[in-house]
Formats: structure tokens, C-alpha cells, sequence
């Protein structure tokens, strides 16, 4: 049966990876394979219970007899909901930022992004998209980064080259910025969470790598681009009495919601509470200014419709339901017993953290970043705080989903948006983001 589990997670891995092929969306693969795997861990629970945490469940049973309802009951309570709780902690602090950025945008917050971007000179035009996707990826997931700055860029830009050669930038960007914070991503995020990294620790460490691992390839791209080129007259978007709200308002809703989430580490350290409690509460505080701001814009009835956002109800649900999916399906799996034989496996080979950390690289080219990047950890059993090994992961796993479209959510997101071909993006942007991620590595390597 542990093979039978581990072979529905690499069943779940092949399809997610060919997802451009099979058109099965990777949020339905990892649900099914999360839930197949553990009705049948559960199945065979007594084997599986005795096998890995028999300490624990006799001190469960505390002197009763045991039953296969008992056995239920210790993996519903002591072992799945461990996984439950790791899954929701990633998931409701991407609900509270998703929340926040349907509010910024709502109110026009982002509006000066389009203005900022009205140029024709193509230079320009590549490195403030590069740089604003870097600073706003380090602050929001990366999906969301790349679609708001993929909108922006394709109201300017007519042509369908320039924009795969400007979208492929906002992905490179968009991966490397979200690498820069532990909050940019969802790997950064779960390696938080979970206690392996310290927000300082881990930017740091991860500061120089990442910006060679972008910067070179922006710069290569850069040197394809023509001098000018025509950009299309770009109209502020309307959007009702909102749009009322002078700048300063704007401006300050951009503090509260942007700036509030760089205080998140700090709460947490002051209060040792989970993350996501700390971009929870950023959220209320920035809901809070968005009432204030409005209700004296806005009348009754068009207040009703805007008081919740639209995130509450219609949040990126495909990555809430794929990070909880991959997680659980990666719990399940390790809870049989097949990780640490792995684990023991590679150590007796020699296998050290940085052929490992090489090996997240690889595997991220062709499976999406953070199920690579969720796999290596779980597999570790355990390493210091700040340790190379969680470095090496994150690193890799974000640079190597750049060479490949495939590797990333951002990258599906501008293959399907512009309709690229996997080839297209490889000759013209993959394999010089393969030469600037072996740069940083070089120099992350020096650093850790």
C-alpha cells in the first residue's frame, strides 16, 4: 500500500507537469491525489499507525483496547490535521493578500503602473517592468504579481513578439522577486511557517543570488529589443465613484495594505503567532480605511456591492486548492514511511544537500515550483534554521522554474495569456535564465 501511495503522488506529478497537454488542471490533480491517499492510508491505518508513531498511540489509548475506530481517530486527529494546519496556514495568508490586492486594485491604487510604463523607448520599458515585478513580487504572491503587470503591459504594447518578450520578463522577475522574501512566495511562506527560516536569514542570503539570476537574463533579452517602438494610447480605466478618491487617499490605502505586509515578520516575532494572523490583520485595518474612504463617495445601495470584496468570494481558488492539495498529498506520503528510506537511501549514496538542492533545480524545470520545492522539504528530516539546505531549495526551485514555462504558475499564466510555445520561450529566454541562475547559484553558494 505505501507504494500504491507513493505511486498516485508521482501519477498526481507526471500530470501536473503536462498539464499544457492533458488540460487537466494541476488544482483537481493534486485534490484527488491528496484524498486517494489518505482513504487509503486510513484503510490500512493500523499498519501504518504501529509502523511509524506506536509511542504515541499507545499513550493515546491510554490503558483501552484498541479498535479500527480508535486507529481512526488518532490519524484523524494526531496525524492528518498536522498537515491540515501546515496547508491552511500558506492558504489564509494568500486569501489575506489576495483580499488586499482586490482592494488596491478596486480603489486604483495600482493605476500608476500603466502611467509609469508610457514610453517608447524599449529599454525603459523593459527594466521599470522588470523592476517594479521584482518589488511588487516580494510583497505578493507571484500569480498575482504577473497577471496585474501582464494587464498593464499588454494595454501599451501591440505587438505580439515585444509582448512575449516583455511577459517572459515579468516572469523572470515575478519568480525572482518572489524568492527574495519569505513572504513572496508560497515556498518562502512554508518554510516560515514551519520554522526553518528567519525573514532577515532568509532575504539576506537570498538577496544577490536572486538579482543575478535576474538581472542577467533581463539584460541579455534587453540587447534583442529594438530602440523604439509604438505603444497604444492608454485611458485610465473606469470604474464608477471610486475612481473620486484623490491621490493622497490612494496613497495612503497603498501604505496601509503594501507597507502593513512588511511588518508582518515583526509580528510575528513579537507575538510568536502564525503569519497569517499578521497579514489577517493587515487586511482588517486596510478594509477598515477602504469604508472610511468610501462611504462618503459612494450611496447605499453601490455601498452594499463593494463592502466585501470580491476576493472573499472569487480568491485565486486554483492556487488555494493546489497548495492545500499538494501539501496533503505530500503528507500522506511521508506518514507511510517512504521519506525516510529515501532519505537514508541518498545519505548512504552520498547524496550531500547540495546534489540535492542541484536536483530541486532540475525537477522544477518541468513540475511547478513550489511542488518541487514542498517535495525537497518534506523529504529532509531535519536541519538547523537559516540552513543551506533550505536556501539551495528555494533558490532553485524558483530559478529553475524560469528556463521552462512549465515550471511555474506565472510561466502557465503567460503561456496561456499570449499563447506562447514552450520552444519559443526556451530558445529566446529559458536558456539565458539558466545562465543567470547558475550565476547566482555561485554566489549563493558563497554566501551560505
Amino acid at each position: 500500500m505505501t507504494l500504491v501511495i507513493a505511486g498516485i503522488l508521482l501519477l498526481g506529478f507526471l500530470l501536473i507537469a503536462t498539464e499544457n497537454v492533458t488540460n487537466v488542471n494541476k488544482a483537481a490533480v493534486a485534490i484527488f491525489a491528496c484524498t486517494v491517499g489518505w482513504v487509503l492510508y486510513i484503510g490500512y491505518g493500523t499498519d501504518f499507525v504501529m509502523s511509524q508513531h506506536a509511542d504515541e498511540y499507545i499513550n493515546f489509548l491510554n490503558g483501552r483496547e484498541s479498535s479500527s475506530v480508535l486507529v481512526k481517530e488518532f490519524i484523524a486527529d494526531n496525524i492528518f490535521m498536522k498537515y491540515v494546519g501546515r496547508a491552511c496556514e500558506v492558504v489564509l495568508f494568500f486569501l489575506a493578500t489576495m483580499t488586499i490586492v482586490d482592494i488596491l486594485e478596486s480603489n486604483g491604487c495600482f493605476d500608476f503602473i500603466s502611467q509609469w510604463l508610457r514610453t517608447r523607448n524599449s529599454q525603459k520599458m523593459l527594466w521599470v517592468l522588470g523592476v517594479m515585478t521584482l518589488i511588487i513580487s516580494a510583497n505578493l504572491d507571484n500569480l498575482t504579481t504577473t497577471v496585474m503587470m501582464l494587464v498593464a503591459m499588454r494595454k501599451l504594447v501591440p505587438n505580439r513578439r515585444l509582448r512575449m518578450i516583455y511577459g517572459s520578463t515579468i516572469v523572470l522577475a515575478a519568480n525572482c522577486g518572489g524568492a527574495l522574501t519569505v513572504i513572496g512566495s508560497a515556498t518562502g511562506l512554508m518554510l516560515w511557517s514551519s520554522g526553518l527560516i528567519t525573514p532577515t536569514g532568509f532575504s539576506l542570503s537570498m538577496a544577490v543570488p536572486c538579482l543575478l539570476a535576474w538581472a542577467i537574463p533581463t539584460w541579455w533579452i534587453g540587447r534583442e529589443l529594438p530602440d523604439h517602438f509604438e505603444t497604444e494610447i492608454v485611458t485610465m480605466p473606469y470604474r464608477g465613484d471610486d475612481t473620486r478618491l484623490n491621490i493622497w487617499q490612494r496613497f495612503m490605502m497603498l501604505v496601509v495594505g503594501i507597507g502593513g505586509l512588511w511588518f508582518i515578520p515583526i509580528f510575528h516575532n513579537i507575538t510568536k503567532l502564525s503569519p497569517f494572523i499578521g497579514a489577517l490583520c493587515v487586511l482588517s485595518l486596510l478594509w477598515v480605511v477602504n469604508e472610511v474612504f468610501n462611504r462618503k463617495l459612494l450611496n447605499m445601495d453601490s455601498m452594499t456591492d463593494r463592502r466585501v470584496p470580491k476576493a472573499l468570494f472569487y480568491g485565486n481558488h486554483q492556487i488555494i486548492l493546489y497548495v492545500i492539495g499538494i501539501i496533503l498529498a505530500l503528507g500522506v506520503v511521508r506518514e507511510t514511511g517512504v521519506m525516510d528510506s529515501i532519505w537514508a537511501f541518498l545519505q548512504t549514496h552520498g547524496i550531500g544537500d547540495r546534489m540535492l538542492g542541484m536536483g530541486a533545480g532540475m525537477m522544477s524545470i518541468v513540475l511547478e515550483n513550489f511542488s518541487t520545492a514542498a517535495s525537497f522539504i518534506i523529504l529532509h528530516p531535519s536541519a538547523p534554521v537559516n540552513d543551506e539546505y533550505w536556501m539551495l531549495v528555494a533558490y532553485m526551485s524558483a530559478t529553475g522554474g524560469n528556463i521552462l514555462t512549465i515550471g511555474s504558475i506565472a510561466g502557465v499564466a503567460l503561456m496561456r495569456t499570449e499563447r506562447m510555445h514552450i520552444g519559443w520561450y526556451f530558445m529566446h529566454v529559458g536558456w539565458k535564465a539558466a545562465v543567470g541562475a547558475l550565476v547566482g547559484l555561485a554566489a549563493l553558494l558563497l554566501v551560505v
